[in-house]
């Protein structure tokens, strides 16, 4: 007799997987959520932690033109989210595009962002962090 407080195992499933269940088995994660994020987005467009996650699924994918296109519409949605602004600003570094990264970055800052420490660290802005503007930036308001 099993012990009271022990759970018994459950049998195997002698019926197999449907072939939609082995399908979405065999596909990455990050995949999933990209079509799964986009279904939801059609229907609800200005979901804005759906936009997020969205947007930081297609930078890992390597996807940062269509990535720009859900930061930029974050940033529509939440004109005064200094985190929505840090991470276009982000965006912009990663495609290499300076001016808009680092005015971005300096708006963002404006409306509140400070984590300064964790700037200095970003991958993100590796593009940008030898450039005197960035450094003057930091200058300015991490006092």
């Amino acid at each position: 007799m099993p012990h009271p407080n022990k759970r018994p195992h459950p049998s195997p499933d002698p019926t197999p997987p449907s072939p939609a269940l082995a399908l979405l088995a065999e596909r990455p994660q990050l995949d999933f959520e990209l079509e799964f994020f986009d279904a939801v987005l059609r229907k609800v467009g200005d979901f804005a932690d759906v936009l997020r996650a969205q947007a930081c699924n297609l930078t890992e994918k390597g996807l940062l033109k269509e990535g720009l296109k859900v930061d930029q519409q974050l940033v529509r949605l939440r004109p005064a989210d200094p985190t929505a602004h840090y991470n276009l600003a982000c965006r912009y570094a990663l495609l290499k595009q300076p001016d808009l990264a680092l005015t971005t970055l300096r708006h963002a800052i404006e409306l509140g962002y400070r984590d300064f420490h964790y700037m200095t660290q970003d991958r993100d802005l590796d593009s940008i962090r030898k450039d005197p503007r960035f450094r003057q930036l930091l200058r300015d308001f991490a006092k």
